[in-house]
């Protein structure tokens, strides 16, 4: 069994693998996480390895507690990688981009896809059907639009994402939410339309906090998993383990 600790900019997710699968996911405080982490080694004594991906800095004491714990590898770009990574800066290459791309190996080898993360941010990422990661976009996610518009103006208020009711706003918030909500699905339906244009047979993939709700206003064929990230962590602390 595995361990896989993701820990995002808003939310830390913990889930056990067994043979590939998922046996159990959580979502857990950051401030807690040692504490998580005991408990999960107490229900499931199988566990034998873990991986630890992060997007913020972590304290070295709270990793080498966690370290005392089981052995975790703390992903990092250096990482042996499925893929060929020709991105230009891999050494500011998110860990959770190279995740999200390890797993669009293991499930569409040989083809080109575009792997979207509506999470903090939304994150567009290609990776071609000769296996090469070539970079993709990040842009602002659902909240950070709704945020921006209270922290940047002096009378917009702080409304909670919504799907519109209609596409003309006929007051500030229904206006609010035509704008955001519209606006990031058109971003979306436009990049990957620039994708197809340029890819055959592309495949899309549509992960994150914001997948499910997204998901639901698109009238575009598109797969939504909202483990990948996760599905990604877990094959490659396989493919670094079997060395």
């Amino acid at each position: 069994m595995n361990l896989i600790i993701d820990i995002g900019n808003t939310a830390t997710k913990l889930a056990v693998f067994q043979a590939g699968k998922i046996k159990k996911t959580q979502r857990v405080a950051t401030t807690v996480l040692v504490e998580e982490v005991e408990k999960l080694l107490a229900i499931f004594p199988e566990i034998k390895q873990g991986v630890l991906s992060s997007v913020m800095k972590l304290e070295t004491s709270d990793v080498n507690l966690l370290q005392k714990l089981l052995p975790i590898k703390v992903l990092v770009p250096t990482f042996k990688m499925p893929f060929e990574n020709r991105y230009d800066t891999p050494q500011t290459l998110g860990v959770d981009r190279l995740a999200l791309m390890a797993a669009a190996v293991k499930h569409f080898p040989n083809k080109n896809v575009l792997v979207i993360d509506a999470g903090s941010c939304i994150t567009y990422d290609f990776l071609d059907a000769q296996q090469q990661y070539l970079g993709g976009a990040i842009s602002p996610g659902l909240n950070m639009r709704y945020k921006s518009l209270n922290t940047f103006t002096s009378r917009l208020p702080l409304v909670s994402p919504k799907a519109p009711e209609a596409l003309v706003g006929t007051s500030t918030e229904a206006s609010i939410h035509s704008g955001i909500v519209y606006g990031v699905l058109l971003e979306i339906e436009g990049t990957i339309e620039a994708y197809q244009n340029k890819y055959s047979d592309l495949t899309v993939i549509l992960t994150g906090g914001d997948a499910d709700f997204l998901c639901k206003q698109f009238k575009i064929s598109i797969f939504a998993n909202s483990n990948f990230l996760l599905e990604g962590l877990n094959f490659l602390l396989e493919f670094n383990s079997n060395e």
